[in-house]
Formats: C-alpha cells, sequence, structure tokens
C-alpha cells in the first residue's frame, strides 16, 4: 500500500462520537447495520455512509434493483421501496445524456452487464461508449460485482455469449439490451429492454461515443422463433414478451439481411463469467481493491463523492459504501482513498460503483415502511438511476 493510502486508512474519524469512542454500528435490521463517519481526506473532510451486511446470516441477502426495464430509470428509494428492501446504495453507470447525437434520446440504461433473480438482463457496451472516469488499466466495462449462487459476493466478469441460428447458418450475438452495440455487430433486445427507440445503439463507435450514428443499419424482428418482419432503420416502443428484435450495423446489418420472413430462427444468449461462477444478481462498475491491496494506476488526483462497494470474510461479509455529497464534504475522495476506506473497513475486495449526482444510500428505520436516504446527493435531491443492491431480509 502506497504512503497516501496508508495515511487515509489510518485516519478514519468517527462522526458524532466523543473523541476515541469506537464506531456506533446502529441496526437496521437482523444481519444489517449502518454508521456515518468521517474520513480525514487529502482534499478535506469527507463523510461516509455505511451499510454492514453479513451474507452468513441465514434471512440475509442481496439483490438488483431496477426499474423493470433496462432502459428506464427511476429514484433509489422508490425502486427499495417497491421491492420492500431494507437498505441500498445506487449502482452502474449509466447513457444518462446524448448530446453529441441531437434527436437520439438517452437510454438511461447501465454500462455494464446485470443480472436480476438469476435473470441475464443485459451485456456491457464497449469501453470507448461507457460514461463515467476513466477506467483503472486492465479493467473493462465487463467487470461485475454481484452474488453467486452458493451465496458468497464477488467481484467478476461477465462476457456475452450468443448466436442467432438460421437454415444452418450462424451468425454471432455480441450485444444484449445494450445502449451501444460493437461496430460490425448484430445485438438483440427484448421484452427487458423497454419502451425507449433502440437508435442509440447504432450511435459512436468502439473508441468513440460521440462518433456519428451507423448509416446501415438492419432489424429483423423474431416471433415465437419465426422472422415476422424486418425494417431498413432501429425501431421503437416495447418489445412484446416472447418477442426477440435483431439489430445489425455496419457488416452486421448485411448478415442479417440475409434473413427472410418466414424463416425459422433460433437466438440463444448468456452471460460467461471469468471465474466460472453463475449468479443470483449482478451490476456493472469497476474493481479498485484486489486481495486486500489496492488495484495499480487508481487515480489519486481526482476527487467526488462516490459509491462502492467492499467484500471480506471470503465474500460473507459486504460493506455498501456512500459518500455524502453536503457542501462541506462534496470534496469527496479520489478512487484511491476509496480504496484505502474500504480496506479500513475490513474489505479485501472493492467495486467502485456510480459517484456524484447519482451516489444514494437508503436505510429502512425500525417500524418503518420506507426507507430513508441517509446521505445527502450532491445534486440536492436524488438522481434517478437505473439500478442499484438491494438489501433484503426474510
Amino acid at each position: 500500500m502506497s504512503a497516501a493510502l496508508a495515511t487515509l486508512a489510518a485516519t478514519v474519524l468517527v462522526g458524532a462520537a466523543p473523541a476515541g469512542a469506537a464506531p456506533v454500528w446502529t441496526t437496521v435490521a437482523p444481519g444489517v447495520t449502518y454508521r456515518q463517519y468521517d474520513l480525514a481526506a487529502a482534499a478535506g473532510t469527507a463523510r461516509a455512509h455505511v451499510l454492514n451486511v453479513d451474507l452468513g446470516h441465514g434471512r440475509v441477502r442481496l439483490g438488483l434493483l431496477y426499474p423493470g426495464a433496462v432502459a428506464a430509470r427511476a429514484r433509489l428509494s422508490s425502486l427499495a421501496d417497491a421491492r420492500r428492501a431494507v437498505a441500498g446504495i445506487n449502482g452502474d453507470f449509466f447513457n444518462i445524456s446524448e448530446t453529441q447525437h441531437p434527436g437520439v434520446p438517452a437510454t438511461g440504461a447501465s454500462v455494464g452487464p446485470a443480472i436480476a433473480e438469476g435473470r441475464v438482463l443485459k451485456g456491457a457496451v464497449p469501453v470507448g461508449q461507457r460514461f463515467g472516469p476513466e477506467l483503472p488499466p486492465g479493467t473493462g466495462t465487463e467487470a461485475v460485482v454481484g452474488v453467486d449462487t452458493g451465496g458468497r459476493a464477488r467481484v467478476d466478469s461477465l462476457s456475452l455469449s450468443g448466436s442467432v441460428s438460421a437454415l444452418g447458418r450462424r451468425l454471432t450475438l455480441r450485444g444484449l439490451n445494450q445502449y451501444a452495440l460493437p461496430e460490425n455487430s448484430i445485438g438483440a433486445f427484448t421484452s427487458d429492454w423497454g419502451g425507449v427507440a433502440r437508435t442509440r445503439a447504432v450511435c459512436g463507435t468502439d473508441t468513440d461515443r460521440a462518433a456519428p450514428c451507423a448509416t446501415r443499419t438492419y432489424e429483423v424482428t423474431v416471433r415465437r422463433g419465426q422472422v415476422v418482419s424486418a425494417s431498413a432503420r432501429p425501431g421503437s416502443g416495447a418489445v412484446a414478451a416472447g418477442t426477440t428484435v435483431l439489430l445489425g450495423r455496419e457488416a452486421g446489418a448485411a448478415r442479417l439481411r440475409t434473413l427472410r420472413v418466414g424463416e425459422r430462427v433460433t437466438v440463444r444468449y448468456g452471460l460467461d463469467s471469468a471465474s466460472s461462477a453463475a449468479y443470483r444478481f449482478a451490476v456493472g462498475g469497476y474493481p479498485v481493491l484486489a486481495g486486500g491491496r489496492a488495484r495499480a494506476g487508481l487515480d489519486t488526483r481526482v476527487t467526488a463523492v462516490r459509491t462502492a462497494v467492499g467484500i471480506g470474510a471470503g465474500g460473507r461479509r459486504v460493506y455498501l459504501f456512500a459518500l455524502d455529497g453536503a457542501a462541506a464534504h462534496r470534496t469527496g475522495l479520489t478512487v484511491a482513498e476509496v480504496a484505502a476506506a474500504l480496506r479500513a473497513l475490513g474489505a479485501t475486495e472493492g467495486f467502485s460503483l456510480d459517484g456524484g449526482g447519482s451516489t444514494t444510500l437508503v436505510t429502512r428505520a425500525p417500524g418503518a415502511a420506507r426507507v430513508t436516504v441517509r446521505n445527502r446527493p450532491s445534486g440536492g435531491a436524488e438522481r434517478a438511476v437505473p439500478n442499484g443492491i438491494g438489501v433484503f431480509t426474510r
């Protein structure tokens, strides 16, 4: 650990507690506790809000919070209340704006892969198409944090695998419910996508998010295993259950043109993990701590309000970490300082989520029917987000 990280790890100050007092954790639910405390950082004092989640407790689990569609957003408090979560934090970075492409609507869809209740929702956009700060060296948009089917939290990588098969032909699928498809590829959109137009998916390139939209596109609608329609342009509107829309750009569009209305088609897809683990839930972001050490190349200059996840005790302990956005604390932390703060909590693995105006942590007070926002969002109010991590108790 660098001298700067070691210094931060040693300067955790307890907020609203007498000098020298031990940190005070309050119980949210059996197996879930919460506290806030101050961190003396390079740019000033930051205030952290932390949930300590014991996944070894038989009544506690984590899950994905989202509005029921990939291309949709809602306030974290509303998402938590709708699912009866006792606590939660915001999730992945997302397609928040489209100023470079006039007339093309921002989708609100997240950057990385997503899994909810064991069901694959989406794949990762190309690295050059992501929204958010610069990634640490050696990381990409396929990185996730989640909980596997054995109940252990993990940091991992999920890559899309898929195909479109018709009359002995096999086309590779390189996108699933993504706001950006790789160049020359074919992507699939299902009922999980939502009603936002699919136009954004063919804009930009693998290295430049602001590049013009592709002019060579083709879209095929498959219903109950049969091609029912085709179009030269990306469409809009919700995709019905039992229906898959295949959208191609450049060479991918040319390959889709070989499919004919009435032809039988089989579409298959899944997410393959680097660790071979299967996941109950997963959400995108990027790793900052591995094996108890900060990842190489973490930013040490830019401070911001941030959200992160720490994992300890072999995946049985999870720390959901969010900074306060009040004026007195808005300078926040660097990514390197976040890694040190997670390690100081007891984490050996750490993962950064969307920050800034998105950073939100909620908990339900004992006996309350709804959650309360514990940190003060830097924008003055909750920002609508595409997803989050919910804490649930039986």
